[in-house]
């Protein structure tokens, strides 16, 4: 069934076009991310399928029997409102078959009861209120009586994220979900039942996310916006850039032949004699179109640089034994470390685990309970948080860049310009000498980030860097950051930005305690899986008691463990015949995996793996269980 067609799309604010005649199709069942530097146009092609905004020329045809739902960074709400009152503002039947049968339970009409009965019935509304509760608990939502007014901006947002996953649910209709940047203020484990949820409902999804875990398992297709066209990629993040990698590769070579003719026929230009025949102009339409060509800007400024950083002494920051409380709620308990030169420290935990009052403390800006922190006197701190920028209203790009210094230093003498450094971070010229105001609203943490950066500090603290960032700014951050030589914090939940900077982890996990783990995010992971396995598997339970069974003397010992069962017995040969075939079925995939290029096969073979070392790591469990009663 076909929910959305597009043709010819256009749409231009002032001289900056965003896109330019673009066409797409969006089918029943499709899950569809968006990948696009910003500005642009997302958040506008999202709102022209809202019909929000219209397009300056194009049709767009959407199925009459299609609900279009939104979740969008700007939420609209009545602050007097509770939470529960707030979900139950949704405009649908369920939901109001739902709000009249709780008016019903204090109701003494027998035909406004019986009608409201009849219509939980037609409706199926039954289980749409548990199903509601369920999801504002998965999203840490447990107080409705709570005002909405009262809540933090992480809290609205998972609330409205609430409400409309419940509004998909409660609607029978076919359903196109759009999400802008839906994992914005959840934590990891917020983050990963969201992907489930997601996987497992039976909906349409068109979904903008800088997280690329979460953009490979929800998603199949990525459009990719650029250069004012849309590119449509079926498959995996990796195969966006394989093929994004390619057209590059393409263009750069059709450019090349351009710049040879370009210059042939700029010879021909100059010499040609003022009367033109029709021949001659069409050739002089043909070099204009040539040079058009050839004069394509596809640089794209490497981080293969070398830089001249503040100097590091020997000391860099020591926090001893440091105590945080907020009333009853320990933060941090005897918390004692010594950051080293160069370190990449990721910290992870969830919301109100105390992960930003830590980076206040280390900075001076919040003060400890108890303890002492004593900071190298060479260390100049670069702190990005999450209040955003401040600017003159009409104060233009470069010169804000330029208030800090004209030139950025690199070794050996050499530097980058204001102006360099502005392309490196993906503003364009045209960028560059506009106003800040008429920015997105990420471009403006785009260039928040790069103000940080550019005071060149030796000491980086990032809390939540990538909310809010494009996906093309993402790779030139962690281009950056992995070749940055001095220390470096980071608070963020975005999973793959964590695997690819940090080399260990502080992990909040309650109470005051916190973890330091030598490894990157999902090794962390997997050891806490591994770990909250064992001590399940390895859980003392104790044994029924059998009214039937004789006292004999020899089973009363208490230290006596009983048999295996027959059935429990042939599990576990089957299991240890099974467990070396699934280990050679595994390495197997892994050879096929590290010899093909073929992204089709290389998925089949991902999925191959998953799927034996699942099993595999069922049978492991399953045998210690075996071996436990052993």
């Amino acid at each position: 069934m076909n929910y959305v067609s597009a043709e010819n799309l256009t749409k231009s604010y002032g001289i900056k076009v965003l896109f330019e005649n673009i066409t797409f199709h969006i089918n029943e069942g499709d899950k569809i991310a968006i990948v696009a530097k910003n500005g642009s146009g997302k958040s506008t092609l999202l709102k022209i399928l809202m019909g929000k905004e219209i397009a300056d020329s194009g049709t767009v045809i959407i199925n009459k029997d299609i609900q279009v739902v939104l979740f969008d960074q700007e939420i609209s709400y009545d602050p007097k409102l509770n939470i529960e009152e707030f979900m139950m503002t949704l405009d649908s039947e369920p939901i109001l078959a739902l709000k009249n049968y709780h008016q019903s339970l204090h109701s003494t009409d027998h035909d406004f009861i019986e009608k409201a009965l009849a219509d939980m019935e037609v409706h199926k509304a039954w289980d749409l209120e548990n199903e509601m509760k369920q999801i504002l608990s998965q999203l840490k939502i447990t107080d409705l009586d709570a005002k909405m007014g009262t809540l933090s901006g992480g809290q609205i947002k998972r609330v409205a994220l609430a409400k409309l996953l419940t509004e998909t649910r409660a609607e029978h209709r076919h359903t196109l979900l759009i999400m802008d940047e839906p994992t914005n203020h959840l934590d990891v484990d917020m983050v990963e039942w969201l992907e489930n949820y997601l996987n497992k409902a039976k909906i349409t999804l068109l979904l903008v996310t800088h997280d690329r875990y979460f953009l490979d398992s929800v998603c199949d297709i990525i459009w990719e916006m650029e250069d004012r066209n849309l590119y449509i990629h079926n498959g995996s993040y990796a195969t966006y850039l394989e093929n994004k990698m390619i057209r590059e590769e393409n263009l750069n070579a059709t450019i090349d032949k351009a710049n040879n003719l370009y210059r042939k026929e700029l010879e021909w230009m100059r010499r040609q004699p003022k009367a033109r025949t029709t021949k001659s102009k069409s050739r002089i339409d043909a070099f204009y179109e040539t040079e058009k060509v050839a004069k394509t800007d596809t640089r794209k400024d490497g981080l293969e640089l070398d830089f001249e950083m503040k100097r590091l002494g020997n000391k860099i920051l020591e926090l001893k034994h440091i105590d945080k409380s907020f009333g009853s709620k320990v933060l941090l308990k005897d918390f004692s470390y010594q950051f080293q030169r160069g370190e990449k420290v990721g910290i992870i935990g969830k919301n109100g685990a105390g992960k930003s009052t830590l980076l206040n403390i280390i900075q001076g800006l919040e003060k400890a309970d108890k303890g002492e922190i004593e900071t190298g006197e060479t260390i100049s701190f670069g702190y990005f948080a999450q209040k955003g920028l401040t600017y003159k209203e009409d104060e233009r790009v470069i010169d804000f860049i330029k208030e800090i210094a004209e030139f950025y230093p690199l070794a050996n003498g050499r530097s980058l310009s204001a102006s360099q450094f502005l392309r490196l971070f993906l503003f364009d010229d045209q960028t560059q000498y506009s106003p800040i105001s008429k920015l997105s609203g990420g471009e403006k943490r785009r260039l928040h980030l790069m103000y940080i950066l550019y005071q060149n500090p030796n000491f980086l603290i990032f809390d939540e860097p990538t909310n809010d960032l494009d996906l093309p700014t993402l790779t030139v951050l962690e281009n950056f950051l992995q070749q940055f030589q001095g220390s470096l914090i980071i608070v963020s939940h975005d999973r793959y930005f964590m695997d690819r900077i940090v080399d260990h982890v502080m992990a909040f996990e309650g109470d005051g305690k916190i973890r330091d783990f030598v490894g990157n995010f999902s090794e962390y992971r997997e050891a806490r899986s591994r770990e909250e396995a064992l001590e399940k598997n390895t859980a003392v339970k104790p044994e029924p008691v059998r009214e039937t069974a004789p006292a004999a003397e020899n089973n009363s010992s208490s230290g006596a463990k009983r048999k295996l069962t027959f059935k429990e017995q042939r599990e576990l040969e089957t299991i240890e015949k099974e467990m070396p075939e699934l280990e050679d079925q595994r390495s197997s995939i892994l050879d096929q995996l590290n010899n093909e290029s073929d992204y089709e096969k290389i998925a089949k073979l991902s999925a191959d793996l998953e799927s034996v070392s699942e099993k595999l790591e069922n049978h492991e469990m399953r045998w210690l269980e075996l071996q436990e009663i052993l």
